[in-house]
């Protein structure tokens, strides 16, 4: 059996480019390539495909020009080799994009034209999980808690007397806390939504949950999923911030991620049994890290779930896994016969 030919898609045009690059860095460090062919395909910041030989600093100065193709017929990559486009057939691909045009159905919609397996959730899951709005009002149908909370759509006016303050304003489709805000009074909502605007046109405003926050990394289909062990956000003060600090491999500048969470046995399988309900409902396929608060009455509340949440040195999804027993590159394989096997493909 040859090895499988692998492509790694990082990069991307949206503000967690960086930290795509560093997640894909990661990958490599782990990649078997004894059963991985890898192909390495960053997107520059203005959207240009590249072919690579690794993410590595210089990426972007020894590549080629290279594009996923649609066509089924291709099944691949077409890579401009002096003025002539080269085919290279792909058997998975393995988004590592986080944030727009990565996580909101983008980028899985041409690879469902290409017809090439992929790792990570469908179009439609996708999409809902980008929108914390919508994901908020299904997991709400399903029977679990989430924040109250208002949509601001572009260029709307709100209410502000109306709110029952502290809120958290942010982007209804954005990550890794960019544009979000902790709002004490009405007086700073109008900056805070102008913040958020920043990255998204929808804001979303939701009512502050008082509790811990805690996160459950899910691995799988249907119901044979693998769950990782439960971690714990341990502040110092303002609210949670992740891939902005000056250096955040040392670790968040107001924060501590403990794994696994301290909190009590029954505490963690709530966590998790609830975690695992959110990603069902939401249609989950692949991998997701679900995002929650513990209140102290053991009340647990949605706070967000990340599709292709980041596996960088420090990042979150790779922590439980690990203390969970799964090292990287075992979660790398599972995460490709994963794909693999929920499209029915054989080798």
């Amino acid at each position: 059996m040859g090895r499988l030919k692998l492509a790694i898609i990082f990069g991307g045009c949206s503000e967690e480019h960086p930290i795509s690059v560093k997640s894909a860095q990661e990958v490599a460090k782990h990649l078997d390539i004894e059963k991985y062919e890898p192909y390495y395909i960053g997107i520059t910041k203005s959207g240009a495909w590249k072919l690579c030989d690794g993410p590595g600093a210089n990426w972007e100065n020894n590549s080629r020009p290279a594009i996923l193709s649609p066509d089924r017929s291709v099944h691949g990559l077409l890579v401009l080799e002096q003025g002539q486009y080269k085919t290279i057939s792909l058997d998975i691909v393995l988004p590592v994009l986080h944030g727009k045009l990565g996580e909101d159905g983008a980028i899985q919609g041409l690879l469902e034209l290409s017809g090439i397996p992929y790792v990570g959730c469908d179009i439609q899951s996708s999409a809902l999980c980008m929108d914390k709005s919508l994901a908020y009002i299904i997991v709400r149908n399903a029977g679990i808690a989430t924040p109250n909370f208002w949509i601001v759509t572009a260029d709307e006016d709100i209410d502000a007397d109306r709110l029952p303050y502290p809120v958290v304003v942010k982007p209804a489709r954005s990550g890794s806390s960019f544009g979000v805000s902790k709002v004490a009074g009405k007086d700073e909502l109008l900056s805070a939504v102008e913040t958020a605007r920043q990255y998204d046109a929808k804001v979303l405003i939701e009512e502050a949950v008082v509790g811990s926050e805690v996160g459950c990394a899910i691995l799988g289909n249907d119901r044979d999923l693998i769950v990782g062990e439960v971690d714990q956000i341990r502040l110092s003060h303002g609210f949670f911030r992740i891939h902005q600090e000056n250096n955040p491999e040392s670790g968040s500048e107001n924060s501590t991620v403990i794994v696994p969470a301290d909190i009590s046995a029954e505490a963690r399988l709530l966590a998790q049994q609830t975690a695992k309900a959110i990603y069902r409902a939401l249609g989950c396929r692949g991998l997701a890290r679900v995002d929650m608060f513990l209140r102290e009455d053991g009340k647990i509340i949605l706070n967000e779930v990340n599709t292709l949440p980041g596996m960088t040195s420090y990042s979150r999804y790779p922590r439980m896994m690990a203390g969970a027993g799964m090292p990287f590159a075992e979660m790398l394989d599972r995460m490709v016969s994963i794909a693999l096997k929920g499209k029915g493909a054989e080798r």
